[in-house]
């Protein structure tokens, strides 16, 4: 079962991994964004990381609501709406449980995702974060190491594709052939849960 302490170590994990690549998501955004993808996010996971030191919550749920607060005031551009959506949506389904199973991980992280297709109106396919969001979560099922597989899959999966939503689908057929970084931090997101796991 995972409990509080382990979504604080899923978050952590996350900054952590947000830092190291940060340059790399902004690199990859240059070409077909505003070039501050990894900045943005950067700065939003340390508020994230400072607020659950300060005051660290006693449910999965509740981490990940304030998770999602902090990323909502703290992050410019798109990026922070829509990971906000993602961990707040995610947090709710969590409900008040003291412990949740993988399986209700699963299911609260396709309402996440469902909230951030409508907050957004991306679908698979449009070169987003959802193109490694929906795979990771069809994937959960199969444990954390199957979802990272299928999420760092989607997020290579997105160079050959048009964008069609966000800044990037301004660019027309200049943005095929660019890695989208909205993908790439998802799956860094993703990735985190099995540091999280220890494993």
């Amino acid at each position: 079962m995972l409990d509080a302490e382990f979504f604080r170590r899923w978050m952590t994990a996350t900054a952590a991994s947000v830092n190291r690549e940060a340059e790399r998501l902004t690199a990859l955004d240059s070409p077909i964004g505003d070039a501050d993808h990894g900045t943005n996010l950067q700065r939003g996971f340390t508020a994230v990381t400072a607020a659950l030191e300060k005051e660290p919550p006693a449910t999965p749920g509740a981490v990940l609501t304030l998770a999602g607060r902090q990323l909502i005031s703290t992050v410019g551009g798109a990026s922070g709406p829509l990971y906000g959506t993602l961990l707040r949506r995610t947090g709710k389904a969590l409900g008040d449980a003291s412990e949740v199973g993988e399986e209700q991980l699963a299911e609260a992280l396709r309402a996440g995702v469902d909230a951030v297709m409508a907050l957004g109106g991306a679908a698979p396919g449009d070169k987003t974060m959802i193109d490694a969001l929906v795979p990771a979560v069809d994937a959960l099922g199969g444990g954390f190491a199957a979802a990272r597989a299928a999420a760092e899959e989607g997020a290579v999966a997105t160079t050959p594709l048009q964008a069609r939503k966000g800044r990037a689908s301004y660019l027309g057929e200049r943005s095929i052939g660019h890695q989208d970084p909205g993908a790439t931090s998802a799956a860094l997101l993703v990735a985190a849960l099995l540091e999280a796991n220890g494993e």
